[in-house]
């Protein structure tokens, strides 16, 4: 063979494992792993949920009467849940939210 086709040749061979190697899938993380979905748009989900449900632990009284809270009324403030009695103390908490913050477990971390 000459310089020539044995160049070609070796060149054609490093394209292929290149070509090869690119391929490889990535192993899935623990998270994606437990969850069975994979990307980071599913682990991030995951991540929030996670977080509301521990906000939603760490609260359990309502921040205007102090009574037991109904998890089916709540409203969001700064991007976390806040859960209420009911629907009057929602309304009490939107008109005026800040004098209320001090009370809530999520705010006090």
């Amino acid at each position: 063979m000459n310089a020539k086709k044995i160049s070609l040749l070796i060149a054609v061979l490093l394209a292929g494992l290149l070509t090869l190697n690119g391929c490889k899938k990535s192993e899935p993380t623990p998270t994606e792993m437990a969850t069975g979905h994979e990307g980071h748009d599913h682990a991030a989900m995951a991540e929030e949920a996670a977080e509301e449900v521990v906000a939603a632990a760490e609260q359990t009284t309502c921040p205007v009467m102090g009574g037991a809270i109904n998890k089916a009324i709540f409203t969001e403030y700064q991007g976390k849940k806040v859960y209420f009695c009911c629907d009057p103390c929602k309304d009490k908490f939107e008109e005026a939210p800040e004098q209320y913050i001090a009370k809530l477990p999520q705010f006090n971390q």
